[in-house]
């Protein structure tokens, strides 16, 4: 079986550069460059958050908050463990 874990992420589009910044409330802080307007900062975080974990763009799906500012990603090929070890904390849930 494929590892899979979920991370719950809180976007803040509009930002001067592409980041992780820490965490607020519990969620991973991504501030995205991109603006929320036609799905352009989804795709952003999901291309980022791609690149970040070293993944293809296709192990990253967008699972809910397509609409919203608190968004959970899954990872495919990455465990709890590898995402834990890359952000630093507990980010994640294992689904």
């Amino acid at each position: 079986m494929t590892a899979a874990c979920r991370i719950k992420i809180r976007v803040i589009p509009n930002s001067r550069k592409t980041a992780f910044d820490g965490y607020r409330e519990g969620e991973l802080l991504l501030r995205l460059h991109a603006p929320p307007v036609e799905g352009k900062a989804n795709k952003a975080a999901a291309e980022f958050i791609a690149e970040y974990f070293a993944l293809p763009r296709s192990s990253v799906a967008l699972v809910s908050g397509e609409k919203s500012r608190h968004k959970v990603f899954e990872l495919i090929g990455l465990g709890i463990g590898d995402v834990e070890r890359k952000v630093g904390r507990p980010a994640a849930q294992n689904h």
